[in-house]
């Protein structure tokens, strides 16, 4: 499935701020200090952040309980940090829960724990119809 154009430069302003933090810091911190690193370099790129915010949880329509989120990106893209060594299956299945659960459709999985940022956009459509 490809990125939607509507969050193709959004993503990408993301993804280039999240690199300047990992380019300057490295790896080996806490998710904390990439958090709030990224959040400085966000609001000097001129990004509408919301961080350490609770989203409610979907299933069928009502709302059944809420989650922290690490970043919410102009009310759009959901941004999922982790500073691992390694990112396993369990940390793509749960942001593409996040996003399932939330009602968001693009999200972003960046990981400061690897000598380069490792990062992944994750797409949830639930109109568009799988292919048969």
């Amino acid at each position: 499935m490809l990125l939607d154009t509507r969050f193709h430069d959004l993503t990408r302003r993301v993804i280039g701020c999240a690199m300047r933090v990992h380019s300057e810091l490295g790896s080996g911190f806490p998710e904390l200090i990439y958090q709030r690193g990224l959040a400085v370099e966000l609001k000097q790129e001129g990004v509408s952040l919301q961080g350490e915010i609770q989203l409610p949880v979907f299933y069928k329509d009502p709302a059944i309980g809420a989650r922290r989120a690490d970043f919410l990106i102009e009310g759009q893209v959901l941004v999922e940090l982790k500073a691992v060594s390694v990112l396993s299956d369990a940390h793509y299945a749960q942001t593409i829960n996040y996003l399932k659960a939330y009602r968001l459709e693009v999200a972003l999985l960046l990981n400061f724990g690897e000598a380069s940022l490792r990062l992944r956009r994750l797409l949830h459509n639930p109109t568009r119809q799988p292919r048969v």
